[in-house]
């Protein structure tokens, strides 16, 4: 059955002029979105297996994580040009730069451990391999760039890496198949998905050892996070639900629900903090969502297995 989507209202149109970038995951390319005309202007090979990004700190180059290549493909962000391709970097499945710009950490999701890289600016050399749990998959560092905690999908748990000493902390026992995570900004609260469930685990972080305070309710599938921009909400996507939840970071509950057709899996924010983009993993397409009408105002054709999904012009992480 064909879906019928709501006239697209003037705010469904980005006034903005740099691309939207969507990985497909099982089509070892990026398909760039042109976020005027929403049209896909072309499609950049990449490695085996891209599933996530991240910008440099200089915002000068968008790494993209091929996981099954071995490499690091960078692009510009403003002209979708590829830049170069690093290469041995084992399994990067998830990446992520701490806030102090010091360390580059990537989650191998197939071989069992995180790697931490120095980065000067320009070049990534590995300082540690950190064996971890079953599957990682998705990382979060605080604040102060002490602490990284990631995920492990397959043996649930929730693993805490001290990055002075580059060693386990901590582990706990978490729901089923823990996704991504999320940490609020006074560095206390760790919010967790549970892929496996319907809901999103709170921890305690604040003392030596974490504790589990609640669980919200979101919907089936809980897997992967986006900050609204406003420093006070959060989205979750709810890929077996077809859903996406909004979570107040003060009362800890979900305010809000959103259609996602195709199983959404990452997200990002216009600028503007109107629209959020969802790749819907089963469905090959891109899904544009109105946050005030809650409605999908339109979907554009991508590639197979869409994950990934980041655009420069983004309201605030």
């Amino acid at each position: 059955m064909a879906l019928a989507f709501a006239v697209a209202a003037p705010s469904a149109a980005l006034a903005q002029s740099t691309p939207i970038f969507v990985l497909n995951s099982l089509d070892a390319s990026v398909s760039v979105i042109d976020p005027g005309s929403w049209t896909e202007t072309k499609r950049i090979t990449t490695g085996k297996e891209p599933h996530h990004m991240y910008l440099t700190p200089d915002e000068k180059s968008l790494i993209i994580a091929n996981a099954l290549s071995d490499t690091l493909t960078f692009i510009d962000p403003r002209t979708a040009e590829v830049q170069h391709v690093v290469r041995d970097i084992l399994d990067p499945y998830q990446l992520r730069f701490s806030p102090n710009m010091k360390w580059f950490v990537t989650a191998a999701n197939r071989l069992n451990h995180i790697d931490i890289y120095r980065w000067d600016g320009k070049d990534i050399v590995l300082a540690k391999r950190v064996a971890t749990g079953k599957t990682p998959s998705h990382l979060w560092i605080d604040s102060k760039s002490t602490t990284i905690y990631s995920t492990m999908q397959d043996s649930d748990e929730l693993v805490a890496v001290d990055l002075a000493t580059q060693t386990i902390k901590w582990r706990t026992p978490t729901g089923a198949m823990p996704a991504d995570v999320y940490g609020t900004a006074d560095d206390k609260t760790l919010l967790v998905g549970l892929t496996g469930g319907d809901g999103v685990e709170v921890y305690d972080v604040s003392g030596k050892t974490p504790v589990r305070t609640k669980v919200i309710a979101t919907g089936k599938g809980s897997h992967a996070f986006r900050a609204a921009g406003d420093k006070r909400h959060v989205f979750v996507s709810n890929r077996v639900a077809n859903t996406i939840s909004k979570i107040d970071l003060q009362t800890l509950e979900s305010v809000a629900t959103y259609p996602a057709p195709g199983g959404p899996d990452c997200m990002d924010v216009s600028a503007d903090g109107k629209l959020l983009m969802v790749t819907s993993r089963w469905a090959r397409k891109l899904t544009v969502i109105d946050l005030e009408s809650k409605k999908v105002v339109r979907q554009i054709n991508v590639g197979r297995s869409p994950h990934g999904v980041w655009t420069l012009d983004h309201a605030p992480r």
